[in-house]
């Protein structure tokens, strides 16, 4: 059940990537409820998803904290 909302989140995290204030406030809630492992893999899924997308770096402050 675990995996599945990890993928749950990147699902949903691709679909808002059209806006960087609504990314990021679901990229928060994302955090609080996945286990520390899966927001490791979180982090390095975003680094590579957001490459391309340069209004989406600032949500990996929210990753730092």
């Amino acid at each position: 059940m675990a995996r599945a909302m990890l993928e749950y989140t990147k699902t949903v995290l691709k679909k808002v990537s059209f806006d960087a204030n609504l990314f990021c406030k679901e990229l928060k809630k994302a955090i609080s409820r996945l286990l520390p492992q899966e927001v490791e893999e979180l982090k390095r899924w975003l680094k590579q998803f957001i490459n391309d997308k340069p209004e989406l770096r600032e949500s990996l402050n929210y990753l730092k904290a």
